[in-house]
């Protein structure tokens, strides 16, 4: 017999959230974007724990994550699964903040800038379209090349039908996305010294 996953609280709109911030009742924001995607925008007060690092050490983790937690991302999909393994894990009190990082600026509400990079999204269209359009064009002149493009086109599919993306995961090892990469010890330092 299978466990049954405790249920999941509703997501928490960024006008809810913002009011708890403005009132001093922030709960803790991990932000499960890569290191690059943090350092370009984030709200401020949030930790980034990017999505891999937390499904590694989640247990490290659930022991400074007693009180209500928020997870972001850039609009709720990664923060979604980071709820799945923190809830698996035995993190009762989570939340997503829904529609993400750009709900939260749609909002009005304050964030940190850094220096600008193209988000992961972007990213994989940018990848995606082009092994299209160059597989396309060659295609024409060697057969069969097309067929590279298929597969790409089906892999979008399956990331869309599943909700995960290979592409993305690869393109997030870059440097460009890697940057420091947020030490595990260092991020539960962090939550130990914040009240």
């Amino acid at each position: 017999m299978t466990a049954t996953p405790p249920p999941t609280r509703p997501s928490l709109g960024a006008a809810a959230l913002h009011g708890l911030v403005r009132e001093g009742r922030a709960p803790r924001l991990l932000d499960v974007r890569t290191p690059g995607e943090f350092r370009t925008v984030h709200i401020p007060g949030s930790y980034n724990v990017p999505l891999d690092t937390l499904r590694e050490h989640r247990a490290e983790l659930l022991a400074h994550l007693d009180e209500e937690v928020v997870l972001v991302c850039r609009s709720g999909a990664r923060a979604a699964q980071a709820e799945q393994a923190l809830a698996g894990a035995g993190l009762p009190d989570l939340r997503v903040l829904e529609g993400g990082v750009n709900a939260w600026e749609a909002a009005g509400a304050p964030v940190n800038r850094g220096p600008e990079r193209w988000d992961m999204e972007r990213q994989v269209r940018l990848v995606a379209g082009s092994v299209v359009l160059v597989t396309g064009l060659v295609g024409v002149l060697v057969p069969g090349v097309h067929l590279i493009g298929t597969a790409i086109g089906a892999g979008l599919t399956f990331a869309a039908l599943s909700d995960s993306c290979l592409m993305g995961v690869l393109l997030s090892r870059l440097p460009y996305n890697r940057g420091p990469r947020p030490d595990v010890r260092s991020v539960i330092a962090e939550l130990r010294s914040t009240p």
